[in-house]
């Protein structure tokens, strides 16, 4: 009996102290000081039915989501969790969240034609947080960077000639070959004002670093002539996701 109480009378300091690893004089300010320089701290990792299955999980709670590769918390508390992932951010030159936004000049190109062509977008600059990563030469963008990114483009198009019914899709193109989903319209009408529609373009590919980008416009019906509808109203927008 009293080799236990001498025991417990050992180590309570211990336990209420500051806990260090790979130092013996952890940071007063922290319940646990880990320092090394060739190791880092590997968390629980497991899937999202995994995660699902703890039972009471603590506010504060993270794991590390092995279906969609990310750190996640649990925002709320043990009886009605929520969880979130943690802030991305990157290790490379260049960080999530840098983006690029074009709009058009040129409204006398006819959009509407056999062959895909260019949609000639890349008029004027609103901004380019990063030239190295995107680099724009005529109507094409280069990528320099391997990643995740989201593209948006919207369309404004008008016929160009009386009484034809038109209907041109977009779609994105890397290295020359389509991907991703269309953007298709409607026939448009030279008639009682249905002369204008557009054309709205979501997505979110994985490229390669120097992947050339460009939106491929053409004709998905009839052979009238169909142009931007003004300065500025169609728009290309892409951003770094990861």
């Amino acid at each position: 009996m009293l080799r236990s109480l001498l025991v417990i009378l050992y180590w309570t300091p211990i336990l209420t102290a500051q806990v260090g690893i790979g130092t013996t004089a952890p940071d007063p300010s922290s319940a646990l000081d880990i320092t090394a320089t060739d190791k880092g701290i590997l968390t629980p990792r497991m899937t999202t039915a995994q995660r699902n299955s703890i039972a009471n999980p603590a506010n504060g709670l993270m794991i590390y989501n092995t279906d969609s590769d990310e750190f996640q918390y649990n925002s709320n508390n043990s009886s009605t969790p929520a969880w979130r992932a943690l802030s991305l951010i990157s290790t490379s030159a260049t960080a999530p969240g840098s983006s690029l936004k074009y709009s058009n000049t040129d409204i006398t190109t006819n959009i509407n034609q056999a062959s895909v062509i260019n949609l000639p977008v890349f008029g004027n600059s609103l901004w380019n947080d990063d030239t190295g990563l995107y680099v724009v030469s005529g109507n094409q963008l280069t990528i320099t960077q391997a990643g995740r990114y989201e593209f948006i483009i919207n369309a404004s198009i008008a016929n160009n000639t009386a009484t034809d019914r038109n209907a041109p899709e977009m779609r994105l193109y890397i290295n020359g070959t389509a991907a991703g989903a269309y953007a298709s319209t409607g026939y448009m009408r030279s008639a009682n004002n249905h002369e204008q529609s557009s054309l709205h373009l979501r997505e979110v590919l994985e490229l390669n670093a120097n992947d050339i980008v460009t939106v491929g416009i053409g004709r998905a019906g009839n052979s009238g002539s169909v142009l931007l509808r003004s300065t500025g109203s169609t728009t290309f927008y892409v951003e770094k996701k990861l």
